[in-house]
């Protein structure tokens, strides 16, 4: 009887040999926690469409970045929740605004142990949700809003942050803000840019984590699903305007734009395991279709197997802890 001469399953046969030969692993350093932090509550409030996430008070989320730290996270990405709202999404200047203490708080309990990132959009801070300010017509003035963009990122980098990240998809955005930062003195501060941010159905968890007044939809500035190449020049474009750090958003569903992306740049490429893609695995876990903790390491695998150097994850504390 012949037998075949290469055998791959020897490689299998224990978990030292798997672990032995594993080409691929997440490790607490490449994760990142993004958070909401809330004004004026008193108590952490559950998202319920997110099982295990919270709004935080500025309380809690002090607890969190310390134990982020302690954990070696490679950061935590800060959303602000405000009590009011306006047009023009005035809070999110306010050296007393929400994200910027928030910002604040997290520089005063880690110092520079992880990296305190910030997200730099106008969607919590519009009473109409959207990622920029509206002509008279209601659609989104790209330029206007860049430069509202540019007063931002000096008001997170002034609360202490690491890096900025900036979310709205307006065209041009990593460049103004870039320049609005070298220009008033904060060269050190660093751009994770949403280059790859698509329109997608996965967001919605998300909306009720940071309570979302959203009007409409986002189709004119966020990506189109069916389309790849626009996700690359959008990639290229802001590397050439000063990211240091490109993300793709959503990661699952869009595992191909990561390889692609890591081919063609050469900055770090970052991916964020979003809102729905939590709610799914977490419904389906409570109802014991699957194995939790089994598809999460699944999902955080793939997207690092992808080419993500850096991973945006809401179980970003609970793998960690694992891992340790």
């Amino acid at each position: 009887m012949a037998f075949p001469a290469d055998r791959p399953r020897r490689l299998r046969s224990t978990q030292a040999v798997r672990r032995l030969v594993a080409e691929t692993s997440v490790e607490a350093r490449q994760l990142v926690l993004p958070m909401f932090i809330a004004e004026g509550r008193s108590e952490p409030r559950p998202i319920a469409s997110m099982p295990g996430v919270v709004q935080h008070t500025r309380e809690s989320a002090r607890k969190v970045y310390a134990e982020a730290a302690a954990l070696g996270l490679g950061g935590v990405m800060l959303f602000g929740v405000p009590e009011h709202k306006d047009a023009t999404g005035s809070g999110a200047l306010d050296p007393n605004g929400i994200l910027n203490v928030a910002i604040a708080d997290a520089r005063a309990e880690v110092g520079d142990d992880i990296v305190v990132m910030s997200d730099l959009c106008l969607d919590e801070f519009t009473d109409h949700g959207h990622c920029g300010v509206l002509d008279s017509r209601g659609n989104i003035d790209n330029d206007a809003t860049l430069g509202i963009y540019g007063q931002m990122g000096i008001a997170h980098a002034e609360a202490g942050v690491h890096m900025v990240g900036p979310s709205g998809m307006m065209d041009g955005q990593v460049g103004a803000i870039r320049s609005a930062l070298d220009s008033a003195g904060w060269l050190s501060t660093g751009i994770l840019a949403y280059a790859a941010k698509y329109s997608s159905a996965f967001y919605g968890p998300f909306r009720e984590a940071v309570d979302s007044s959203l009007q409409g939809d986002r189709k004119t500035y966020q990506q189109d699903p069916a389309n790849s190449h626009e996700a690359l020049r959008e990639a290229l474009l802001d590397s050439v305007e000063g990211a240091d750090i490109v993300m793709v958003k959503p990661a699952l569903s869009y595992l191909d734009l990561i390889p692609l992306i890591r081919s063609h740049v050469t900055v770090p490429v970052a991916a964020y395991s979003v809102s729905g893609e939590l709610a799914m695995v977490e419904a389906a876990a409570a109802n014991g279709w699957i194995d939790r903790e089994r598809a999460i390491d699944e999902i955080l695998l793939s997207i690092r197997r992808a080419g993500a150097d850096i991973v945006l994850t809401y179980w970003a504390a609970e793998v960690a802890a694992r891992l340790r």
